[in-house]
């Protein structure tokens, strides 16, 4: 299983304290690579990265600044030498604070501009300097994998039905800047898939299913029905996707979008 190797790499996650930003350190990890872990909490990103087996570090990062990330390659160049890995997981899902406000804060009609830019500012901006700025070094040494993170609502509308509670009342609308902006994601990656294709550097997107984490038990059933294999994901079914991205086990593989979604998307 050598070709899965990736024993000297080193490895960048973004938002890395997320749900499943977690498993993608574990995981990265766990097939040998050096991880720096980059969230906004430089503090917990250091907890995070003192629990992994390979020589990791935790970094506080804000994807939606040059000059930040300018000095975060550095920093990362200095330790570790190289980069040859870059998970783009950072970005924001809207939630609203207050439930009784959220069936119309979160209807298209109504939907904030302030909420709309800035999830185009972390989800798409942050995505486009960190693979600028990170990724160029991959191109001067001819060699790298960079992983988008996307979402089954970046190639399928949201279904709104599923946020409808068992009273019939709305709990929620699912917010377009989401799917507007993992859309984009996976346009990008294939951009930058032909860009530096002659360089070496891959490019492709993982695009995930919902994943449990204590949502409303009326979501969870109602979404599990609408998925082939009856489930939610738990967050630790992107590992071996993850893996086979970052690894010479896709050396053949650029400008793809392997959807691990249970399904969700064949129906």
């Amino acid at each position: 299983m050598e070709i899965f190797s990736l024993k000297n790499k080193t490895a960048i996650v973004t938002g890395a304290l997320g749900l499943i930003g977690k498993e993608h350190c574990k995981a990265l990890s766990e097939a040998g690579a050096n991880v720096v872990v980059a969230d906004i909490d430089g503090s917990k990103c250091s907890e995070l990265a003192k629990t992994l087996s390979t020589e990791s570090i935790g970094v506080s990062l804000d994807v939606t600044k040059k000059d930040l990330i300018q000095n975060f390659r550095d920093n990362v160049l200095n330790r570790f030498g190289h980069i040859d890995i870059l998970v783009n997981n950072a970005a924001i899902n809207d939630m609203f604070e207050d439930p009784k406000a959220a069936t119309e804060q979160s209807k298209f009609e109504n939907y904030p501009l302030e909420l709309w830019q800035k999830s185009i500012d972390v989800n798409l901006t942050g995505v486009f300097l960190c693979s600028q700025i990170l990724g160029t070094e991959m191109a001067k040494q001819k060699c790298g994998s960079i992983i988008n993170i996307a979402s089954t609502y970046g190639i399928t509308a949201p279904d709104q039905s599923l946020y409808i509670k068992n009273d019939d009342t709305q709990s929620f609308f699912k917010p377009p800047a989401y799917s507007a902006t993992k859309g984009a994601v996976i346009m990008f990656t294939k951009y930058l898939a032909a860009y530096w294709g002659k360089d070496g550097v891959r490019v492709n997107t993982l695009t995930p299913g919902g994943v449990e984490n204590n949502q409303d038990e009326f979501f969870i059933e109602k979404y599990s029905s609408k998925t082939p294999l009856g489930r939610m994901a738990k967050p630790s079914d992107y590992k071996g996707a993850l893996i086979f991205l970052a690894s010479d086990a896709s050396s053949y593989m650029t400008g793809a979008n392997l959807i691990v979604d249970g399904g969700w998307t064949c129906w």
